[in-house]
């Protein structure tokens, strides 16, 4: 640990892809107070997306998937003769699970520990769940310096070594009420433990004027036609299979209706992208379905639809499109659970609906599409409220502020 009144920051994110939370790491290491912090980002991707991490902060790539067991799994799931066996499946699984510490798990700790120890890192910050993030964690422990934890997930039942992972981190940073509230009635951790600290946007860098148009000539929708957005990775939670069924049941009710797929694939899911193109094939969804694939430039996609959609079918903790959406002043839909319900007012800032209901999502569309002046009115409120909740400067104190409240025990300690 350094003794310096200026302090390092090791960031660790292992996200499944580019996506909310790594653009929200970005705002933040970008704003940090360089000053008082210097900030080194480690991920275990480098596509470019990635590489451009180096803009806003020192930046370090150390692999963590050397075998990739997730595709191994799910091939082995689809083999029956592994069931004809007693236990065979069970001990096929646990020695993959083996393989996984020993290929995957064991080099990346090794590789942070030495990065940590070199950086002479005071804190460590780990940008999502304790349990993919136990190397970072565990790491934390060894060198005997604090760890912060950002949860992002909502989902606190499950293994034992899950909740196990949730008793390492020193402090907790919540992306929401929502979230931390599932912390506290699942795991014993402590309220004290917990700080709810909104994702951050940096608002001026939001450009509300920015050419939607340009956005449609790109994926040739016209300048006539009635656009949705659905804005997320091709995760299937993120709900894209119930925004092509809200599709089915619009396309006759809406004349011109282009229903936009708008996010990048992360390696994981391809095979589910690829379910989903074959479902427009199939379903005669190819006039009204566009797929856009990963778009860096936001703010020309938010102005170039005429109404923006989270659809999460499991409860969302924050969601980066809810907040962006606000801030840009868009008409906004989003399902009635998690952060969405958290951060929205139903006929005030956006519409929400009932989760996993196709039928109320295409009601939702269909209100906003009938209604031009619902549209700007619940725009104009959505940016309001944004503008007092989520500048990327709060966020940046608050966060500053628990690394002020750990850094000083941890100096007394040493």
């Amino acid at each position: 640990m350094s003794t310096s009144t200026k302090k390092n920051i090791l960031y660790v994110e292992n996200g499944i892809g580019y996506g909310g939370a790594v653009i929200c790491l970005r705002h933040l290491v970008r704003h940090l107070d360089r000053s008082r912090y210097t900030p080194l980002v480690v991920t275990g991707r480098t596509s470019p997306d990635y590489q451009d991490i180096a803009n806003d902060a020192l930046w370090q790539h150390i692999p963590d998937r050397h075998f990739d067991v997730v595709a191994v799994r799910a091939r082995w799931s689809a083999m029956a003769w592994l069931d004809s066996v007693p236990m065979l499946r069970l001990i096929s699984l646990q020695l993959l699970a083996r393989a996984d510490d020993v290929l995957n798990f064991l080099p990346f700790f090794l590789r942070l520990w030495w990065t940590a120890k070199r950086f002479r890192a005071d804190l460590i910050h780990a940008n999502n769940e304790p349990l993919c993030n136990r190397a970072a964690l565990l790491v934390a422990k060894v060198l005997g310096i604090p760890c912060v934890c950002h949860v992002r997930g909502g989902d606190h039942r499950g293994t034992r070594l899950m909740q196990w992972t949730y008793t390492l981190p020193d402090h907790f940073i919540s992306v929401s009420h929502w979230v931390a509230k599932s912390m506290l009635d699942n795991l014993p951790i402590s309220p004290d433990k917990i700080s709810v600290v909104y994702d951050g946007i940096a608002l001026d860098k939001l450009d509300v004027n920015a050419d939607g148009l340009a956005f449609r000539r790109q994926f040739d929708v016209p300048e006539t036609a009635f656009a949705v957005g659905l804005v997320g990775l091709l995760i299937p939670w993120k709900g894209q299979a119930l925004f092509l069924d809200a599709a089915r049941l619009l396309r006759d009710k809406i004349p011109q209706l282009k229903m936009l797929v708008i996010g990048g694939t992360p390696d994981d899911c391809v095979d589910y992208e690829a379910q989903l193109r074959l479902r427009v094939q199939a379903e005669g969804l190819s006039d009204t379905v566009v797929f856009t694939g990963h778009i860096s430039s936001m703010a020309a996609v938010y102005n170039g639809v005429d109404i923006v959609l989270s659809a999460s079918t499991s409860p969302e903790p924050l969601g980066t499109v809810v907040i962006e959406a606000l801030a840009m002043g868009r008409p906004l839909i989003g399902p009635d659970h998690g952060g969405a319900a958290e951060m929205m007012q139903h006929g005030q800032t956006g519409l929400l609906f009932a989760p996993g209901d196709a039928l109320a999502l295409a009601e939702a569309i269909e209100t906003f599409y009938q209604s031009a002046d619902l549209r700007t009115r619940l725009g104009a409120n959505a940016r309001a409220a944004a503008l007092q909740t989520f500048a990327v400067e709060t966020h940046v104190q608050r966060v500053q502020a628990i690394y002020a409240q750990i850094l000083p025990t941890a100096e007394a300690a040493a």
